[in-house]
């Protein structure tokens, strides 16, 4: 093989490993905005690292070129015929150009796929703890601001938590009214305070109330009239909601589960 040829297969894996290059940054551009969840940890780390190996094949190449061209001008083989530069096919041009909303779609198809995923996962676990808990739900449902029911809701969840993995943070959402207006409460962790002559004091209800968004509002309204019994899923930039209503004996209480992932379901 003489240097010619060497210098052509370098300059073929350089070519190649530009090509890389570039599609790896808009990927990874891509699911940064975006904030794409698709691929499981182990292959997404493995992609990141992909990139040491393409910068140093262009290294490798770069250095392998430059190297023969010098032994080529040094030994005076410039003497050989001009094979010219060539001009790249429309087609390739073509193809190389929608790569990249191919390359878009498939990217959004697999964060959707990894949302289906986890909304199916989500859904799964809740109607599972819920039914193999009866007792334990029921006591949610008989709503009263207390210092026992909010201190059964608290072991409650904290029993969901610990019992289902896909559930990192849980609550309860119910109806009530704070300062005569209507509003909705979301109850997690509570603990028993006293006064100085031993009787209960009681948070005020406002350090529980909700924060929401107007489509959860109108989500949440549906549910506490008795509109909708249907759960409501939200996936963004790898945090996950869902709602999961729960009614027996016209009351109605809705619970809340959120977990956040940083990569996604696709891949082993």
């Amino acid at each position: 093989m003489n240097l010619k040829t060497l210098v052509k297969i370098s300059n073929v894996v350089a070519g190649i490993s530009v090509l890389l290059l570039v599609y790896w940054v808009f990927i990874y551009v891509l699911t940064e905005v975006f904030g794409l969840r698709i691929f499981r940890e182990n292959i997404s780390q493995s992609f990141v690292m992909s990139v040491l190996g393409i910068l140093a094949l262009m290294a490798g190449s770069l250095m392998i070129n430059v190297m023969f061209n010098l032994t080529r001008i040094a030994q005076r083989h410039n003497a050989d015929p001009e094979t010219g530069t060539g001009i790249v096919s429309r087609k390739v041009v073509w193809a190389f150009a929608l790569s990249f909303p191919i390359i878009f779609g498939l990217l959004f198809a697999g964060d959707y796929i990894t949302s289906v995923k986890k909304e199916n996962l989500l859904v799964r676990s809740a109607r599972t703890v819920i039914e193999s808990n009866q007792q334990r739900t029921d006591q949610l449902i008989n709503y009263s601001f207390s210092d026992q029911w909010l201190t059964d809701a608290a072991k409650t969840l904290s029993f969901f938590e610990r019992t289902d993995a896909n559930f990192p943070h849980t609550a309860v959402i119910v109806q009530d009214e704070v300062d005569g207006a209507k509003s909705f409460l979301a109850i997690r962790g509570y603990s028993t305070s006293r006064n100085d002559a031993g009787e209960v004091v009681l948070p005020a209800k406002s350090s529980y109330q909700m924060a929401t968004t107007k489509p959860q509002r109108d989500y949440l309204d549906a549910v506490f009239s008795g509109k909708t019994t249907e759960s409501r899923f939200t996936a963004a930039k790898g945090n996950y909601t869902l709602f999961y209503p729960y009614a027996k004996d016209g009351k109605v209480i809705v619970l809340y589960f959120s977990d956040y992932q940083q990569y996604g379901k696709m891949g082993k």
